[in-house]
C-alpha cells in the first residue's frame, strides 16, 4: 500500500463526522477533493471504507479498523509537532479540553488568566455532562478534562485542584430558609429540581441521600444548571447544586442556601486524562497551572453566613 498522510488526515475527519460536508469545512477543503482523497485511499487499501445506508455514510468493518489507525497516527504526528514546539519553549501549540457544565462557571476565569501567561497556546473548549466526558476519556479524543469525581470505567490519572461544595438551594419566600439545622427527615419531605441522569452533582446528591438512607422526591428533571435555578426560583422545588454555579443569585437574594444538617457536600473538582498518555508541552503547562493555581483564582470562598433569627423568613418574603 501507498498510503499518504494527507489520505489518513482526510479519511480521519469523514469517519469521524461520517459526513464529506463537515470533513470539507472542518478541513477548508472542497468537497470533491475531499472525496477524491477517500477514493484514492480506497484504491490502495483495496477494499470500501465507506458504505451508504439510505442517506446515511457508515464505516465498513475495514473502515472501522482504518479509523483506529488513523486517529493513532494522527495524534502521534501532534505530540510530534508539539514536542518540536517545545524544544523552542512554550510558546504554542493546541490543547483540546472538556468541562463539566458546572466547571465551565469558572473555566472562562482559569482560561483568562492561561492565556495571558501562554498567548500562543490556542485551546478548544467542550463543555457537556459527565457521560459524555466519559466517551471522550475512553476514545482519547482530548487532552485533558475538568470534573467531579474521577470515573472508575475508565483507566484515567486524576488529581484535585479545587474544593466543590454542594449546598441546598431555595427561593427566597421559601418556609425552610432562616431555619437553623434543618434535619434530613424534613428536608425528605420536600420535592428536588434534578439534574439529569448522569450528571455529576445528581450522582453526588443521590449517593449522600442514599448513604442517609433518605429518600428523594423527584420532580422536574433539567439538562442545565441555568433552568434548575429557575426552576427553583419559581417555586417548583428544592435542589442541590454546587456554590460555583449561584454566585450571581446569592448577591441579588434570589435564591438562598438551606442550613441542613450533613451539608455542605464537600466534593473536590479534579483534572483528569487518559492513564500512560503524553501530555503535550501546552497541555503539561495548562495541567501544572490548574494544580498550583485554580484554587486561588477561582475558589468558591467561604459559605454564605446563613440567617437564622426568627424574622429571616418574613423579611425575605417581602424582599
Amino acid at each position: 500500500m501507498h498510503i499518504t498522510l494527507r489520505q489518513l488526515r482526510v479519511f480521519e475527519a469523514v469517519a469521524r463526522h461520517l459526513s464529506y460536508t463537515k470533513a470539507s469545512q472542518e478541513l477548508h477543503l472542497s468537497q470533491p477533493a475531499v472525496s477524491m482523497q477517500v477514493r484514492q485511499l480506497e484504491d490502495d487499501v483495496g477494499i470500501p471504507l465507506f458504505e451508504k445506508l439510505g442517506k446515511k455514510t457508515e464505516l465498513t468493518e475495514a473502515g472501522r479498523e482504518l479509523f483506529n489507525y488513523s486517529r493513532s497516527i494522527n495524534r502521534s504526528l501532534l505530540e510530534l509537532e508539539e514536542v518540536m514546539q517545545a524544544l523552542k519553549g512554550v510558546s504554542r501549540g493546541g490543547l483540546h479540553l472538556a468541562v463539566a457544565s458546572t466547571v465551565n462557571y469558572f473555566a472562562p476565569r482559569l482560561l483568562a488568566v492561561f492565556h495571558q501567561r501562554y498567548p500562543g497556546i490556542a485551546p478548544r473548549l467542550d463543555v457537556t455532562n459527565r457521560e459524555a466526558l466519559i466517551r471522550l476519556l475512553e476514545n482519547n479524543s482530548i487532552d485533558l478534562a475538568l470534573m467531579g469525581f474521577p470515573p472508575t470505567e475508565v483507566e484515567v490519572e486524576s488529581e484535585a485542584f479545587m474544593p466543590n461544595p454542594l449546598v441546598v438551594i431555595a427561593p427566597p419566600t421559601h418556609p425552610l430558609v432562616g431555619q437553623p439545622d434543618i434535619a434530613l427527615t424534613r428536608l425528605a419531605q420536600e420535592t428536588f429540581v434534578m439534574r439529569e441522569t448522569g450528571s455529576g452533582t445528581r450522582l453526588a446528591m443521590e449517593r449522600f441521600f442514599k448513604e442517609q438512607g433518605m429518600p428523594i422526591r423527584h420532580g422536574m428533571q433539567m439538562t442545565r444548571n441555568e433552568a434548575v435555578k429557575q426552576a427553583v426560583r419559581s417555586g417548583l422545588g428544592l435542589s442541590v447544586v454546587s456554590l460555583h454555579t449561584i454566585e450571581l443569585e446569592l448577591e441579588t437574594g434570589r435564591l438562598k442556601i438551606l442550613d441542613v444538617a450533613g451539608f455542605p457536600l464537600l466534593r473536590q473538582w479534579h483534572l483528569v486524562y487518559r492513564r500512560a498518555k503524553r501530555l503535550s508541552p501546552a497541555a503539561r503547562a495548562f495541567r501544572d497551572f490548574v494544580v498550583q493555581e485554580a484554587a486561588q483564582i477561582a475558589g468558591p470562598g467561604p459559605l454564605p453566613t446563613v440567617d437564622t433569627t426568627p424574622l429571616a423568613n418574613e423579611r425575605d418574603s417581602r424582599t
